[in-house]
């Protein structure tokens, strides 16, 4: 980071690119890219991005260089091609088109993973950059942050992703949608056992904001409840599941509803499922991993596979570590590669670390 931020530095310098310049293509200030240069801040691919657009009017290499080096396997040839493309066509869908567009990322986030989606998002998002232009669009931009965090391969890069996220949240002065991008960011990593720490952060955040009732606010409480479990607190655990219920007895989705934004009767058991096998209680357990397969809308083939990993995890803390572990490898088999996600992986790899333990 210290080297890509000093490439960032020489790059703008050399063009006689001003950090405000720089910082108007951004949702970050001056300050804070300063700090970005000289190490102190991450990188994140946004900023690398609105380097490589300020740079690209002065140098097209440089740009494309820069963009290329945090990019990585997305083509950033490609996506910087197409917002430079969309700029100069005048191009500028409605704010209704965007949340349209990112109503159905969240659709597709949720029924066909994220490797196919992963390049179209990145694309539109470069796009959507060109056109903050209101507190509704950068609402909308927060939404397909947080959904595109989920597309990446690590929690590290995640994380980046939703702080992201949480600042263009707050740029829409959207209480509704700030409390939901916190609270769907701690959910994500409290869910996968990743970042404890950072899934803590958001959901208090979440919870400081607002205790109106919300989807956003039964994320951020079912992340506590996985945090607690996470570090072995199950009667705090317990507690944050039965606050999190309360609250979405009076906020829930409608069955049908399928969308990352959403948090229907069967989500909800899922949540609750991995909560209950981590914890090692059978009983509760069971009845969420009957209660979401029974409701689960039957082309989430992918969610199947989770339920399936939180009954070998169950297995795994009852004592059958053979068994548990064997059940969660075929479950993981059995799925098509392209419907795997990182979650799943996560996952599975703590049933693994479960049953070695018990041995």
């Amino acid at each position: 980071m210290d080297e890509l931020g000093a490439q960032l530095r020489h790059a703008r310098v050399e063009a006689g690119v001003t950090l405000a310049s720089v910082a108007t293509r951004t949702c970050y200030s001056a300050s804070h890219l300063s700090n970005v240069e000289a190490g102190r801040r991450t990188a994140t691919p946004d900023i690398v991005l609105a380097y490589a657009r300020a740079l690209g009017e002065a140098d097209v290499r440089r740009r494309d260089f820069l963009a290329a080096a945090t990019i990585g396997p997305i083509a950033a040839n490609e996506l910087i091609r197409n917002g430079f493309t969309a700029a100069l066509a005048g191009h500028h869908d409605s704010a209704d088109r965007w949340r349209d567009r990112v109503d159905r990322y969240g659709r597709d986030y949720m029924e066909i993973g994220a490797d196919s989606l992963q390049t179209r998002l990145a694309n539109d998002l470069v796009v959507m950059q060109q056109q903050l232009d209101s507190p509704t669009m950068w609402a909308t931009a927060a939404r397909a942050l947080t959904t595109y965090g989920k597309t990446t391969k690590d929690p590290t890069e995640a994380i980046g992703w939703y702080d992201t996220a949480r600042v263009a949240a707050d740029r829409s002065d959207d209480l509704a949608v700030r409390v939901w991008v916190r609270g769907r960011a701690a959910i994500a990593l409290a869910y996968e056992g990743a970042a404890l720490p950072v899934a803590q952060r958001y959901a208090d955040e979440a919870t400081a904001l607002s205790d109106r009732p919300s989807l956003g606010r039964v994320q951020a409480l079912m992340a506590r409840a996985h945090i607690a479990a996470g570090r072995g607190d199950t009667s705090a655990a317990i507690a944050a599941d039965e606050d999190a219920q309360r609250v979405f007895d009076q906020t829930a989705s409608p069955d049908g509803e399928i969308s990352d934004s959403a948090v229907p009767a069967w989500r909800m058991a899922t949540f609750r499922s991995m909560l209950y096998a981590r914890l090692g209680i059978i009983g509760p357990g069971e009845q969420a991993q009957t209660d979401a397969d029974r409701l689960r809308p039957s082309a989430l083939t992918r969610f199947a596979t989770h339920i399936e990993l939180h009954r070998a995890l169950m297995m795994t803390k009852a004592g059958d570590q053979s068994g548990g572990l064997a059940h969660a490898r075929r479950a993981w088999a059995v799925l098509p590669a392209d419907r795997r996600s990182q979650t799943l992986g996560l996952v599975l790899s703590e049933v693994e670390r479960a049953a070695r333990r018990r041995h």
